[in-house]
């Protein structure tokens, strides 16, 4: 059975989920504007990715016999700069998300509740990816600067990732 804490300290994770998929469709609409439309689509799919995750979590509650009770999302920044600036911003939070799940992941050891421990490692392995993949994007867009033919060919590469697969 899941603890008291463990309890409290996923619902505020599940908040920081919700709020991370709050982010990144700011962050779409904030690429809209500025005409990457790409970028735009690739934070778009994120947004629904990092819902996803919120989900996941949520029905791990559920299934614990756990009363979710949600909390308010902060309002997330409109304006980001730079299209660089916007996947800098993207991997700072990422890492972030990385920490709070770390030290979830600890707790859960701590506490001995390896059902949570096994819940939490999908996140920390997923974790590796997000942010190896905004990496990627980042250097890229260091790579070609402000050469506009790199960042078209950058953006319409972005524009082609499609809907996340359904998460278990």
């Amino acid at each position: 059975m899941i603890s008291n804490e463990m309890q409290k300290a996923l619902y505020q994770q599940l908040n920081d989920e919700f709020s991370s998929a709050y982010l990144y469709l700011a962050m779409s609409a904030y690429c809209a504007h500025i005409d990457f439309s790409g970028a735009a689509n690739w934070l778009k799919q994120q947004y629904e990715e990092e819902q996803m995750h919120a989900t996941k979590i949520y029905n791990y509650l559920i299934d614990q016999g756990a009363h979710v009770v949600l909390d308010q999302i902060p309002k997330p920044a409109n304006e980001f700069g730079t299209i660089l600036d916007v996947f800098k911003a993207s991997l700072a939070h990422e890492q972030t998300m990385t920490g709070k799940l770390n030290n979830l992941s600890d707790q859960a050891l701590k506490e001995k509740d390896h059902a949570t421990y096994n819940l939490l490692q999908w996140f920390v392995n997923e974790q590796v990816e997000e942010e190896a993949t905004v990496s990627e994007i980042i250097s890229k867009l260091k790579l070609v600067k402000d050469d506009g033919y790199g960042l078209l060919m950058i953006d319409n590469e972005l524009g082609v990732r499609s809907a996340p697969a359904p998460i278990n």
